[in-house]
């Protein structure tokens, strides 16, 4: 899609982006002390179990552009994904030991699902998911399993935001015809 409004949006949407991105590492190091949860993660930390025991919820999954992956369809799969990620760290927010840097992460997610729900206005599109919730609070029983949940999540938002900004770019790259 070549509207001015558009890219403006789209360039807005990947200041945001580059502002989770870097702002990651520092919400993991005031919210995560335990000392086997690091970020880069050591390649012994072994947490599926625990992935699978506390169900941490997945974004959806993000590809390039193409006639089978339209823009309509990346828009609603990075909302829903940003809607997943507004209810984790509102979950996270209240139990981790710095909740500012958390409450502050979920701005900046909370502010680019605005900028993406502006360019699915801007490219009239219909799909509006509303994300359910997670369930995440009931399956944090001790302060572990919250240490747990707060590196995976921020692991996971670290990779999806690195594929949402791939998408942007590829929205800016992408023959317009593929957009429809």
């Amino acid at each position: 899609m070549e509207h001015p409004d558009f890219l403006r949006v789209v360039e807005h949407s990947q200041n945001l982006v580059n502002k989770i991105l870097k702002d990651i590492p520092d919400t993991h190091k005031s919210c995560v002390n335990h000392k086997n949860l690091t970020l880069p993660p050591s390649p012994e930390s072994n947490l599926e179990y625990m992935e699978s025991l506390l169900r941490i919820p997945r974004a959806p999954l993000l590809k390039g552009l193409s006639a089978e992956f339209t823009l309509e369809m990346c828009l609603s799969r990075i909302s829903e994904g940003l809607q997943m990620y507004q209810d984790v760290l509102s979950t996270l927010h209240n139990r981790v030991s710095n909740p500012e840097k958390m409450k502050d992460m979920q701005a900046d997610v909370r502010d680019l699902l605005a900028q993406i729900t502006k360019m699915q206005d801007l490219g009239r599109f219909q799909t509006r998911m509303k994300y359910g919730g997670s369930g995440l609070a009931s399956r944090l029983s001790g302060g572990f399993e919250v240490q747990v949940a707060a590196h995976l999540s921020l692991l996971q938002l670290q990779d999806f935001s690195q594929h949402i900004f791939r998408s942007l770019r590829n929205m800016t790259d992408t023959d317009p015809d593929l957009n429809e």
